[in-house]
């Protein structure tokens, strides 16, 4: 019973993880979207480039930039969670 917590509550602490990590690409892509959304609608463009390009530019330059982040934050879930478990203790 024991090691059934641990481990649910391991799988939560990872899937927090992951939803805070993607938060700041989600982000970016949704507010992207949004506004070349709204400038399509309102020039009555419908070019279907124009809506991917920009997106992944801005989603490669908010991946850039928030590496450091990601990268910090998924070694501290491996430090203080995965290796504990691993070492037993």
């Amino acid at each position: 019973m024991q090691s059934e917590l641990i481990f649910f509550d391991t799988m939560r602490q990872g899937l927090w993880v992951a939803v805070v990590i993607s938060i700041p690409i989600l982000t970016v892509a949704l507010l992207a979207g949004v506004s070349i959304g709204l400038v399509q609608a309102l020039t009555s463009i419908q070019e279907m480039t124009l809506t991917f390009v920009p997106k992944l530019a801005a989603i490669g330059a908010v991946f850039w930039l928030s590496m450091g982040f990601m990268t910090q934050t998924l070694v501290s879930f491996f430090h203080d969670r995965i290796i504990p478990l691993i070492i037993g203790g």
